[in-house]
């Protein structure tokens, strides 16, 4: 079967499911639209329930994204609707998300089959081997992202190869804010354009746009940036030449690493090359994923010998390694079913509070008095980035930012023929590039936590982080990446 005959069979596929869904929701009947100071009062407790459960109370998110439900579905029966009305209108916001809520459950499985395979730990050893003192930020750099894009996540690379970053920098005597910097900018590459990343999967979803679509659009954002910056590690690095790595401390990370793996890159590095190869060929993103995840569970128990049921059962949850290093450890223990329920359940219960703002018409009085004057493309992404920005300063959460600044701006790119991809792009650029610059978010404590730098010592040097947005906004007011919308 041709690719073209496989591209119409899947959009014939796509239209059937769209027309089931919209017959599975019964749409309630719209009644008075909000006033604005209701819209405002809407969102006013919206923001402060969230700001004091998480700053002041420190609230688990998922009961205050349950209060918000509870606050903002008492907004709409205020408006008139019904108990069920209601209900249809999270079913609605639900059903739509129901694709990326799929790939969400297969993230998990391929991140741990990936641990088991030797993929992830392939990558990390042959990462150290490129280290070199005048090079040393610039291959820090790529190696964060390297490890950023096949795991999905910055915590993850911060915490793990981040650490063995910073001790290798400080015995070097490079600037602590410097190094710390470059493994923050390395690891949200990778958290922003990673396609089995939760914050990269959460804005396509929240968008209504399709993961590689998504991924597609950063790339003429991103790819940019990602040269500039590396540019400007390459000429700082290279003031460190004369400086020593500990090469005992790489060895001894190294030779773990050998003990517990066959590290044949050719063998291991399979599985990430098959589902990027898939991805390019435009493979359904469930397809390429679920390919990896057979190939990566083939090359443990064959190659690796691996017990085969302790690699099936790592897919639902993954279990630590035993390099003897216990960073190291702890990331080749990532992954697994399990391992995404936090992100998968705030994500519904998110999508389930936009179902009840947008039909309840929330959004709409919002968007009409606060947006809709926007002209200029341009500013419309300014104003995209700078609400994801707000949403974080505001929230401290990426995750809650990224789902609202879609809902808000979804209507305008539409009226602007803009692809939803850019939307998701900018909202990305926003929120997921910004939280780890913020001393009180959850990814900002982290990484000082971590690394043992304050976030505004470091903040000045996470260049792809600072850089991104503005080279976006840049780009938009040249006319320069703005994809026009399409057919689905």
């Amino acid at each position: 079967m041709t690719q073209k005959s496989n591209s119409i069979n899947s959009n014939q596929s796509l239209t059937a499911m769209e027309n089931v869904q919209t017959a599975m929701v019964v749409l309630p009947a719209r009644q008075p639209a909000p006033s604005f100071r209701q819209a405002i009062v809407c969102f006013s407790g919206i923001l402060f329930l969230m700001a004091f459960g998480l700053f002041v109370y420190q609230i688990s998110l998922h009961v205050l994204i349950f209060l918000v439900l509870v606050w903002v579905g008492l907004q709409a029966r205020v408006l008139g609707y019904s108990f069920v009305a209601i209900r249809n209108m999270m079913d609605e916001g639900i059903i739509k998300a129901l694709p990326a809520i799929y790939i969400f459950m297969l993230i998990g499985m391929i991140i741990a089959s990936f641990m088991q395979s030797g993929t992830i730990a392939s990558l990390l050893y042959f990462g150290l081997d490129w280290l070199d003192p005048s090079l040393f930020l610039a291959a820090g750099f790529v190696v964060c992202s390297l490890m950023s894009v096949a795991t999905g996540t910055s915590w993850g690379t911060a915490g793990t190869i981040g650490v063995v970053l910073i001790g290798l920098g400080e015995s070097m005597g490079i600037p602590l804010p410097l190094v710390a910097g470059m493994i923050v900018s390395g690891a949200t590459f990778g958290d922003k354009l990673s396609p089995v990343s939760d914050t990269t999967n959460l804005a396509a979803m929240s968008a209504d746009t399709h993961l590689y679509r998504h991924i597609g659009s950063m790339l003429y954002t991103t790819l940019p940036t990602f040269t500039i910056v590396l540019l400007i590690f390459v000429i700082w690095g290279l003031q460190y030449g004369n400086d020593h790595l500990p090469q005992a401390h790489l060895a001894e990370i190294r030779q773990a690493l050998a003990s517990s793996y066959r590290l044949e890159g050719e063998i291991t590095l399979l599985p990430l090359l098959v589902m990027l190869g898939m991805s390019m060929k435009r493979y359904a993103a469930e397809v390429s994923m679920t390919c990896s995840i057979l190939l990566a569970v083939l090359i443990a128990v064959v190659y690796q010998g691996r017990d085969g049921a302790d690699v099936i059962n790592a897919l639902w949850l993954n279990v630590p390694g035993n390099t003897g290093i216990a960073s190291v450890d702890e990331l080749l223990g990532r992954g697994g079913l399990y391992s995404m329920a936090w992100t998968l359940l705030l994500s519904i219960m998110a999508l389930a509070l936009g179902g009840i703002l947008h039909r309840a018409g929330f959004l709409q009085e919002l968007l009409m008095r606060l947006i809709t004057p926007i002209r200029r493309t341009g500013t419309l992404i300014a104003a995209t980035i700078a609400s994801g920005l707000a949403g974080n300063l505001v929230m401290g959460e990426a995750y809650i930012s990224i789902i609202l600044s879609c809902q808000v701006f979804k209507p305008v790119f539409q009226e602007k023929n803009l692809d939803l991809s850019v939307l998701s792009r900018s909202v990305e650029e926003g929120s997921t590039l910004t939280t780890g610059l913020i001393p009180w978010t959850t990814a900002g404590i982290f990484y000082a936590a971590t690394l043992g730098v304050p976030v505004l010592d470091y903040a000045p040097y996470a260049l792809l982080n600072v850089l991104n947005p503005v080279i976006s906004i840049s780009m938009a007011v040249l006319g320069i990446g703005l994809l026009q919308s399409k057919s689905r």
